[in-house]
C-alpha cells in the first residue's frame, strides 16, 4: 500500500495558518483496465474516498475554525441579535428602511445593547478604528474607487498615508483663516439670494435645496477654485449641480445589487467584461449612474488640467483664478511638486481628489455634514424660536464689538459659544449617517462592559472571524444614556456651555471631535472636520442674523434614514425638501 497526503490550510491563533495532514490509505494493487467490472469498482471506491476526505476535512476545519471558543474566547455566534425577517436579506430591509430605520437602530440600542456587532462600545470602537485599524478596513472600499477613483476615501495602506499627509496642511487652522475671504464671498451670494426672494414679505422656501447649493459652491471655490453656481437663479444651471443631486438617490436605487452583486463581480470579472455587462443590461438606473460617474471624471480632468496650466504660467495666472491659488487643489498640486519622490502622488490620485472634493458633501466621512447639518440646524431653529433669538443676539453683539469690516473674522466666529453649542448639539443628536462599516481579518475585540451571551456566560471580548462585517453605530454612540445621562435624547445646546459629564470625558470615545463619533476616529477619521465646522458656522451666522425662520403651518417635516439623512414632507417621500417660512429682519 502507498499513502496519498491531503494538505488543508486553516487559520491558526498564533501562526496565521498551519497545515493539517490527512493520511488516506490507497489500494496499490494493479488495476486491469480491460476488466469493466474492476474499473467500475475502482471508480466507485475513488468516489467514496473523495467524499470521505471532503467530509472529514470540512469537519476538522469547522472544529479548528472555532477552537478559540474552546480556549475561552466567545465567538460571534454567541451574541444575541434581532430575529431575521428574510432568509435571503436577513435584517437588511429593517436596517436600511427610509421611514422606520431610526426606530430599528433605537431598538438595537435599547434591547440588544452591545450584544451584536453592530457596536457602539467605546473600547471596541477604539480597537477597531485606532489600535488595530489596519485589520479593519472600510467595507467594500473598492466600490468607491470604482465610482470616484482612488482618492483619499477609496484607498488603504501606504496610498492612504501619502494622500492624507499631502492633504493635512490644507486643513490646518492657519489655512482656514486664509480661506475666509472665499467663504465670505459665497456667504454674501447666499444672503443676497434670500433677500431677493423675501424682500416683499415672508415666503416659503426650500432651504434644503439652498443649503445643498451653498455647500457645493463653498467646496467648489475653496476646494479647487471652481464655481458651480451663481446663486442667482431659482434652480442651479451647471450640469454638475444636477448630477451630484441625482447621484445618491440613483445609487440608493441600485440597492441590493450594488451591495451584494457588485462585490462578487469585482472579484471574478475583469474590467472589460464588467463594462460590457453594464452596457448591455437593460437597467436605466445603472446606465444613469454610469453616465454621471463618467461626467464627473471628465470634469475633474478638465479642472486639473486648467490648474496645471496656470501653475506652469506662474503666480500671475494663478491669482486670476477663482480661489487665487488658495484653494485645496492648487495647494495640493504645489505640495506634490515639492514632495520627495516616495511621497509624490500620481496624476490619477490628484484627479481623484477632484472627484472626492466635489462629492465631499454627499459622503459623511468628509464633509457631508454641511448640506444635511446646516438644514437640520435651520429646521431646529425654526422649531425652537427661543434658541434662534438667543443665537441672533449673540451674533449681533459680536458684530457691534468689532472694528471695521462687514464680516466676522475667523477668531470672532469660532469664539461665539452659543453658536458653537448649537452646532455641537445638533451634530451629536442628529447624525447625517447613522453608521459606518468595516470588514476585517480574524480578530479578538475587547469590550468596555461585559455582555451576556446566548449561553448565559459573561463576555468581555468577542472573536470575530475573517470577513465579518462590523457596523459601528455613530447614532447610538452619540446617544448612549450611560455616558451622556438620562436627557440624552433631548436637544439641549446648553449642555455644551458647562463641563461635560465625567462619564463621557473618561469613556475613551475614539472620535476626533468633542467626544463624538460624528466625524469618526483614527487614521480614517474625517480629515476636513474643522473645515466642515467653519463652513457651517459661516452660513448659519449670516442667515440667522438677517432672517427669521419658522415652520410652515400645513406641512409636517420628517427626516428619513436614507444613505444621508434627508428631510421630506410627510406624504411625499420621493422629493427631499425642507420648506420653511423665511422672513427678512429689519435693520436696527
Amino acid at each position: 500500500m502507498s499513502m496519498i497526503t491531503s494538505i488543508i490550510r486553516l487559520p491558526s491563533d498564533e501562526l496565521g495558518h498551519f497545515s493539517l495532514i490527512i493520511p488516506i490509505h490507497w489500494l496499490s494493487s494493479r488495476v486491469d483496465s480491460s476488466d469493466p467490472l474492476t474499473a467500475h469498482d475502482t471508480n466507485k471506491n475513488s468516489l467514496l474516498r473523495s467524499i470521505v476526505v471532503a467530509v472529514l476535512s470540512a469537519s476538522i476545519w469547522t472544529l479548528l475554525r472555532y477552537r478559540r471558543k474552546l480556549h475561552g474566547v466567545p465567538s460571534l455566534s454567541q451574541l444575541r441579535g434581532p430575529r431575521s425577517q428574510s432568509w435571503l436579506k436577513g435584517n437588511h430591509s429593517q436596517l436600511f428602511s427610509l421611514k422606520h430605520g431610526w426606530k430599528f437602530h433605537e431598538m438595537l440600542a435599547d434591547e440588544c445593547k452591545r450584544e451584536q456587532f453592530y457596536t457602539f462600545d467605546p473600547k471596541a470602537m477604539h480597537h477597531i478604528l485606532v489600535k488595530d485599524a489596519a485589520l479593519f478596513q472600510p467595507h467594500r472600499i473598492q466600490h468607491g474607487a470604482l465610482l470616484l477613483g482612488k482618492g483619499l476615501l477609496n484607498v488603504t495602506g501606504e496610498h492612504h498615508r501619502k494622500q492624507r499627509k499631502m492633504l493635512n496642511p490644507v486643513f490646518s487652522i492657519a489655512h482656514m483663516r486664509s480661506m475666509m475671504p472665499i467663504f465670505h464671498d459665497v456667504e454674501d451670494q447666499l444672503r443676497n439670494a434670500m433677500f431677493q426672494r423675501v424682500q416683499d414679505g415672508p415666503r416659503e422656501i426650500d432651504l434644503l435645496g439652498w443649503m445643498a447649493r451653498t455647500a457645493l459652491e463653498l467646496i467648489g471655490q475653496s476646494g479647487f477654485g471652481y464655481s458651480f453656481d451663481n446663486m442667482v437663479d431659482d434652480v442651479p444651471r451647471h450640469k454638475y449641480s444636477i448630477v451630484i443631486k441625482d447621484l445618491v438617490p440613483a445609487l440608493s436605487r441600485l440597492g441590493f445589487a450594488r451591495t451584494y452583486l457588485l462585490p462578487v463581480a469585482l472579484k471574478i470579472l475583469p474590467t472589460n467584461v464588467r463594462t460590457f455587462i453594464m452596457n448591455v443590461t437593460p437597467w436605466k438606473t445603472l446606465h444613469d449612474v454610469r453616465d454621471m460617474v463618467n461626467y464627473m471624471h471628465e470634469l475633474s480632468v478638465e479642472i486639473y488640467e486648467e490648474k496645471k496650466r496656470a501653475l506652469k504660467e506662474g503666480d500671475e495666472a494663478v491669482v486670476k483664478q477663482i480661489g487665487k491659488g488658495k484653494d485645496i487643489l492648487s495647494i495640493l498640486m504645489k505640495e506634490n511638486m515639492r514632495a520627495d519622490t516616495e511621497d509624490k502622488l500620481g496624476e490619477a490620485e490628484i484627479i481623484a481628489q477632484c472627484d472626492l472634493n466635489v462629492t465631499i458633501h454627499f459622503c459623511f466621512n468628509l464633509l457631508i455634514h454641511q448640506k444635511s447639518g446646516m438644514a437640520r440646524i435651520l429646521h431646529l431653529l425654526a422649531l425652537h424660536p427661543e434658541v434662534q433669538l438667543k443665537m441672533r443676539e449673540e451674533i449681533v453683539a459680536a458684530r457691534k464689538k468689532r472694528e471695521g469690516g462687514s464680516h466676522l473674522s475667523y477668531d470672532e466666529l469660532v469664539g461665539l459659544p452659543y453658536l458653537d453649542a448649537v452646532c455641537r448639539e445638533t451634530l451629536r443628536l442628529y447624525v447625517s449617517i447613522a453608521w459606518i462599516s468595516r470588514t476585517m481579518e480574524d480578530a479578538i475585540v475587547p469590550l468596555s462592559r461585559s455582555v451576556r451571551g446566548t449561553d448565559g456566560y459573561e463576555m468581555t471580548e468577542i472573536l470575530l472571524p475573517k470577513a465579518t462585517t462590523v457596523m459601528i453605530s455613530i447614532l447610538n454612540a452619540n446617544r448612549d444614556p450611560e455616558l451622556w445621562g438620562p436627557d440624552v435624547l433631548e436637544w439641549k445646546p446648553e449642555r455644551w456651555l458647562s463641563p461635560l459629564p465625567e462619564s463621557i470625558m473618561n469613556s475613551g470615545m475614539p472620535g476626533v471631535y468633542s467626544h463624538l463619533m460624528t466625524f469618526s476616529g483614527g487614521s480614517r477619521a474625517c480629515i476636513g472636520f474643522k473645515f466642515s465646522q467653519l463652513e457651517m458656522k459661516v452660513v448659519i451666522a449670516t442667515l440667522v442674523e438677517n432672517f427669521k425662520f419658522s415652520p410652515p403651518q400645513d406641512k409636517e417635516i420628517f427626516w428619513q434614514m436614507s444613505g444621508l439623512a434627508s428631510p421630506i414632507v410627510d406624504g411625499d417621500s420621493r422629493h427631499p425638501q425642507l420648506p420653511l417660512i423665511v422672513e427678512l429682519l429689519s435693520c436696527d
